[in-house]
């Protein structure tokens, strides 16, 4: 096999690859192999036909086709490895020419990982927000929390915003009833804008008993997109009671036996709190400038790849909820394109930062060791609600084992970001990540995901074998 290399772009490559006839033998005496199992020929057992017979049964260029399907990965494979090409996402084959006796001939376009130029870690300085609790934070927190401990009770009167009503609904298009429009003794809170639009504003006023009409668009089912008239009965109204805000709710609602004890702790909360938020900032900031500093390129292919993951994800949500993407797109008020646009941004950044961390982590010699890998297996089995060892079984199969590995080592690099570079807060206090507790995890939350198309050299080349599956359909004279 030859093969040679060229460089179409920072993150984008070339392979032409050329395989002699006589090295496809192996893979073409399987291929008559298979197909001699596929099909049934007269005066001779399934499987026992002779090449000869296949040939004039089926013809040598479907045979030689099923041949080359198998060779081109594994080829390619090789070509890869030979080259030391750092591949992300799927190979675009094209131009395969293959004749009987003739060597195979086709090219391949990748995505490769570009050779960055870090600064170094000790370089970067960013600055944060310091952390400051007011007494209105605490008072906030004090205020959800007697949320949670409120009584609701019966009112004789017409429901305001902030009220619980328990309501019917009745929705109507033309005087048609909407399948699946009508509802019964719903619970809602004024004002929260959980149910219809233009509900709340009619809900607002009315006493139990009363029933009024308005209009409302759709945004799902038959009549999506269309005005339906609503028409809303009050059973009954509700408001809520708070606890007093003394030293027995703080016995009632915490482990505390004063209010002053509950509002340190309150305090002492919300400063962690926002630490974490002060170490996501510095986070965000440093990546921002290495991205920067080194003018990391992003890969066109495996962003693109990402925004039709990311859509193919909101599309099962939604549709397990009843609604499409474009109910989602029409109650937002926006466009796909205006969507693949968000989409197309916030893929570019996550596919930029992964490329960072992935060369720092091998500039510093990034280790993860058996019992990391093991632990966070262990965290998504019981995340899965699954047995460690069939979880670990699941992801082997699946090919999945390395994503992990990528991403515990991705974790263990935003640590090590952290500690070399100098974060510095508006007052100009050194702010540390060992202040934090647990602030290496949070720190790695959200940013060492591997891009679903992002994958090693054996899933990249096995996924382009799907990519090229329209040509076993044709003959092998024709491909490419």
């Amino acid at each position: 096999m030859k093969s040679t290399v060229e460089t179409l772009g920072p993150t984008r490559v070339r392979l032409a690859i050329e395989v002699p006839f006589a090295e496809l033998e192996p893979t073409l005496k399987k291929a008559y192999r298979e197909v001699a199992q596929q099909v049934n020929i007269p005066g001779f057992r399934r499987g026992r036909a002779p090449k000869a017979v296949i040939d004039q049964r089926v013809g040598p260029g479907v045979v030689l086709n099923e041949a080359v399907q198998e060779a081109i990965p594994q080829q390619l494979l090789v070509a890869i490895r030979e080259h030391e090409v750092k591949t992300l996402g799927r190979p675009q084959v094209d131009n395969v020419e293959v004749g009987e006796g003739e060597p195979l001939k086709f090219t391949a376009e990748l995505d490769v990982r570009p050779e960055l130029e870090l600064p170094e870690l000790s370089e970067i300085a960013v600055t944060v927000d310091e952390v400051s609790v007011a007494d209105e934070d605490v008072d906030a927190q004090l205020a959800t929390l007697r949320e949670r401990f409120a009584t609701l009770k019966t009112v004789e009167r017409a429901a305001a915003e902030g009220d619980y009503v328990q309501i019917d609904l009745a929705a109507t298009v033309d005087g048609e009833e909407v399948e699946g429009g009508t509802a019964s003794n719903l619970s809602h809170e004024v004002g929260s804008e959980a149910l219809l639009p233009g509900l709340d504003e009619v809900l607002v006023g009315m006493s139990a008993d009363e029933s009024r009409t308005f209009t409302t668009p759709l945004v799902a089912g038959d009549h999506a997109g269309r005005d339906a008239d609503v028409v809303v009965t009050v059973r009954t109204v509700k408001e809520k009671e708070l606890p007093p805000l003394d030293d027995d709710f703080a016995e009632l609602a915490s482990e505390f036996d004063t209010l002053d004890e509950l509002r340190d702790d309150s305090r002492n909360r919300l400063s962690g709190q926002k630490k974490v938020e002060q170490l996501y900032a510095a986070r965000d900031k440093a990546l921002d400038e290495l991205i920067e500093r080194a003018e990391v390129p992003a890969p066109d292919g495996v962003v693109q790849d990402e925004v039709a993951h990311r859509k193919q994800h909101m599309a099962r949500e939604l549709e397990q909820m009843g609604r499409t993407l474009a109910d989602l797109l029409a109650l937002d008020g926006k466009s796909e394109e205006e969507l693949d646009s968000e989409l197309t941004e916030e893929a570019t950044r996550m596919v930029k930062v992964q490329l960072v961390l992935d060369t720092i982590a091998e500039a510093e010699e990034v280790q993860v060791g058996d019992e990391e890998f093991g632990q966070e297996v262990v965290r998504r089995a019981q995340q899965s609600g699954m047995p460690p060892q069939q979880y670990y079984d699941q992801l082997v199969q699946s090919g999945g084992a390395n994503s992990v590995f990528v991403e515990v080592r991705r974790g263990k690099t935003l640590q090590l970001l952290l500690e070399r570079v100098t974060i510095t807060d508006s007052a100009g206090n050194s702010v540390s990540l060992d202040e934090v507790t647990g602030g290496s995890a949070a720190a790695a939350e959200e940013v060492d995901e591997e891009p679903a198309a992002a994958a090693d050299d054996e899933q990249a080349v096995a996924d382009s074998e799907e990519e090229n599956a329209d040509r076993r359909d044709q003959p092998a004279s024709a491909a490419g």
